[in-house]
């Protein structure tokens, strides 16, 4: 038999049905497999874990059916309990799937030291956003007689001066002293009796 009469034969159109079949009872149990290895359509929502402690949030994520991964510990936030959770990734009220690990951040135990940045001299304008920068707050302004207006002359905390490279704990309140401006330069007085 030629190939262009096969192709034409009732027997040539019965083994592609077959074939098409077979290929369709494949495709539909692949799907099925798959669906049922990556737990489609069951989700879980992600429970707000925020200001928990480690264990309180493990025992919630169990209670889900859900992993955690401890990242690292943030900078202290004085709003969270220590070594509470401050960030989790996906967010609470995500959608995901049993056994997916949920990526923690914890507070640390207490703010960190930094140091007291070089304000001396330098204007209120530039040291409010230096201290920022840092970590630091303002806190109180004084002023006192002194040429140069809104000069820094002092960096105190508590009442205590403080010196450039001091360390203080992050987030403290440094109080400053400005110059107000008003002294000019000291002039000796002239005696009018020496003039002769």
């Amino acid at each position: 038999m030629s190939l262009s009469n096969y192709l034409k034969s009732k027997v040539f159109f019965i083994q592609l049905a077959m074939a098409f079949g077979i290929i369709l009872v494949l495709g539909f149990l692949l799907l099925q497999w798959i669906s049922f290895s990556t737990n489609h359509g069951e989700e879980i929502t992600v429970p707000n874990l925020a200001k928990m402690s480690v264990e309180q949030a493990e025992e919630k994520l169990d209670d889900a059916d859900l992993d955690y991964v401890l990242l690292d510990t943030v900078d202290y936030v004085a709003d969270y309990p220590k070594f509470s959770v401050v960030k989790q990734d996906p967010l609470a009220g995500d959608k995901v799937k049993k056994n997916r690990k949920i990526y923690l951040k914890i507070n640390s135990s207490e703010f960190t030291s930094v140091r007291v940045p070089d304000l001396i001299e330098r204007t209120l304008r530039q040291a409010d956003p230096t201290l920022k920068s840092v970590g630091l707050v303002l806190g109180k302004i004084t002023y006192k007689p002194y040429l140069g207006k809104d000069m820094v002359l002092e960096m105190k905390q508590n009442g205590k001066n403080l010196k450039p490279g001091d360390k203080v704990l992050k987030s403290s309140v440094i109080d400053l002293v400005l110059g107000d401006g008003k002294v000019g330069y000291d002039e000796e007085p002239v005696d009018s009796s020496d003039t002769n």
